[in-house]
């Protein structure tokens, strides 16, 4: 089974769009790719819109278990990538789920 982090990103107030896109999506990665144990990571920047929205963003980080998750996040390669993330993000809200892919009910689709 496998699991995955998702992270609910919220940038630091007064910085612009673009250099938080630039932080988190140029920046960011190599330091996320150092995990140990790290098999997938997705960012999912939030779309400019009329209205603004409650996060910036949202990251999902996938691993083979729950104790890889822990090893990850207990191994020196976390420090920097904490550090980093002062730059940019104002606040991480996350949580550890599993992923479940729903398939169309008899005629759903039509």
């Amino acid at each position: 089974m496998t699991v995955k982090i998702v992270a609910m990103l919220k940038a630091l107030p007064g910085l612009s769009r673009e250099d938080f896109l630039r932080y988190w999506q140029e920046e960011h990665p190599p330091l996320v790719w150092q995990l140990p144990g790290l098999r997938a990571y997705r960012q999912n920047p939030a779309i400019e819109h009329r209205k603004s929205w409650p996060y910036d963003g949202m990251a999902e980080l996938y691993f083979d278990t729950v104790d890889d998750v822990r090893t990850a996040f207990a191994s020196p390669q976390v420090e920097p990538l904490h550090e980093h993330e002062k730059h940019f993000l104002d606040t991480i809200d996350w949580f550890i789920a599993t992923e479940t892919t729903v398939e169309p009910a008899g005629d759903a689709r039509k």
